[in-house]
């Protein structure tokens, strides 16, 4: 049976990019600011402001962005280091 995975801790690197750290000892920088100039959204774009992005926390093993998971991906992804 495959262990389920999940972020342990994220750190903002600046340049809207997270160091994202895993429950398999594994961890990678991921480009979030990428992913949202990419794919403009206005519940995403109010993120591409350095502010509101270091706003995220870890909520059960994701890493998210406002009260209502405006913004999170799935962690398998996450893992890969890039976001389709």
């Amino acid at each position: 049976m495959k262990e389920r995975l999940y972020i342990t801790e994220a750190t903002n690197i600046g340049g809207l990019k997270l160091r994202l750290f895993f429950s398999d000892g594994s961890n990678c920088v991921v480009d979030i600011g990428d992913f949202i100039r990419r794919h403009p959204h206005p519940q995403y774009n109010k993120y591409l402001d350095a502010k509101k992005f270091s706003s995220f926390t870890i909520d059960n093993g994701n890493v998210v962005w406002g009260r209502n998971w405006d913004l999170v991906f799935p962690v398998e992804e996450l893992h890969t280091g890039y976001i389709r």
